[in-house]
This record gives structure tokens, C-alpha cells and sequence, in this order.
């Protein structure tokens, strides 16, 4: 039995709202209730603290869903999503979410886990951008999926959130395409067994820059 869907989203909206406006440590189960129009019971009955409550509103509000692209290729899947994470990380309200969360969670163990819950669940739902490009011959069976997104992912979130840097479209793609260079089977830069990129790939040389670099004069 839960609470019934919309009242459900009512509440997980309250809750990430009132995280974005006042901080963490201002959250409240009491102060949630009474935006969603609730009685305080009723959340407690489904959620037994504050931590369980933003877990649940993490991984399951409306409020940060985006739709999982089906381009047609590996990179253009990629692309897609680098739009979208830098979407979240830049509009109102899942932008002073993710600021609220990020600042939040050091020190806080608990805090820390509902922040790795949520991204579980990404990678979950991602998982069949990568499947399709395994089938399709983009990357190779034992490519370490996680590693992807975390090399995407955690490039937005650190240029965005920490830089207060912006993420225009010519960064995104040079990101998705050095992201690409490492892991594309046959690529010149893909790892080599010993985990670093080959000094000596075909038609490179030190120093060079290639054609979708992106530099802060690209801005």
C-alpha cells in the first residue's frame, strides 16, 4: 500500500523544493507536510526520516526525471545526455537541488548514501544506451559503463557546480568525443592493457589538438 501516486510526487516535490530553498540541514518532515498539504503522520508512515524521505525523492520524483535518448548511435545517445544533465545542473528548481545536495553531503554518511542511491539508479536506467551500442558494435562487452558516466557526468558536475563554469554545446561534444576516444573499439586512444592511452597512436603526435577540442576561446 502507499500513499497514492500523486500524492506521492506531491510530497517528493515538497520535500526537493524545500531542499533547494533552505539547505539539508533546514529540511524538515514537519515543514514538508505542511507544503504538501499533508498531515505529518502520513509521511512518517512511508518514510521513517528525513534521509529515507530525500532517497525516495532523489530517485523517484518527477521533478529530475529526463527521458532516456534512443539516437541511433553511441555518441549521439551521449550527446543527449550531456544536454540533459547540464540542463539539471543549470535550470530552476533541480539546479539549487543538486547545489544543495552537493554541499550537503560531505560528512554526512547518511547523506552519502542516499546521494549514491540516486546515482545507482541513473546507471540503471542509462544501462540500455550501452547495451544498444554493444549490440550495435560501438563499444566493446566488457566496457566499464560506470566509468563512462562517471567520466561524463562527473566532468558536468564539477565544470558546473564547482567551476560555476558554463557547459555550451561545443564543450559537450568535445567531452562526449574525448570520452568516446578512450573507450571505442579500434580508437588510436583507447586504454591499453596497462590502463594508460598509447603514446604513439597512427596520425598523432605530442602536443596536438584535435578538431573537436574545445578550448575557453571556443565560449
Amino acid at each position: 500500500m502507499s500513499a497514492g501516486p500523486r500524492r506521492t510526487q506531491e510530497i517528493f516535490k515538497a520535500t526537493l523544493d524545500l531542499l533547494a530553498e533552505h539547505g539539508y540541514d533546514r529540511l524538515a518532515i514537519e515543514a514538508v507536510a505542511a507544503r504538501a498539504e499533508v498531515n505529518k503522520t502520513t509521511i512518517y508512515r512511508w518514510w521513517a526520516s528525513k534521509d529515507e524521505l530525500l532517497a525516495a525523492a532523489l530517485v523517484n520524483s518527477s521533478v529530475l526525471e529526463f527521458p532516456i535518448p534512443d539516437t541511433g548511435s553511441l555518441r549521439g545517445d551521449l550527446l543527449a545526455l550531456a544536454g540533459e544533465i547540464t540542463r539539471l545542473l543549470t535550470k530552476p528548481p533541480t539546479a539549487q537541488i543538486a547545489a544543495a545536495t552537493l554541499i550537503a553531503t560531505p560528512g554526512r554518511p547518511a547523506l552519502a548514501s542516499v546521494a549514491a542511491q540516486f546515482f545507482i539508479d541513473r546507471r540503471a536506467r542509462e544501462h540500455p544506451v550501452f547495451e544498444r551500442a554493444v549490440a550495435r558494435g560501438e563499444l566493446a562487452s566488457g566496457a566499464d559503463q560506470a566509468m563512462i558516466m562517471d567520466m561524463l557526468a562527473g566532468a558536468l558536475w564539477f565544470r558546473v557546480l564547482v567551476q560555476s563554469q558554463p557547459a555550451p554545446r561545443r564543450y559537450l561534444v568535445s567531452l562526449v568525443d574525448s570520452v568516446l576516444a578512450g573507450v571505442s573499439p579500434g580508437s588510436p586512444d583507447r586504454a591499453t592493457p596497462s590502463g594508460r592511452p598509447s603514446a604513439t597512436a597512427p596520425g598523432s603526435r605530442a602536443g596536438s589538438r584535435p578538431a573537436s577540442a574545445w578550448s575557453p576561446a571556443d565560449r
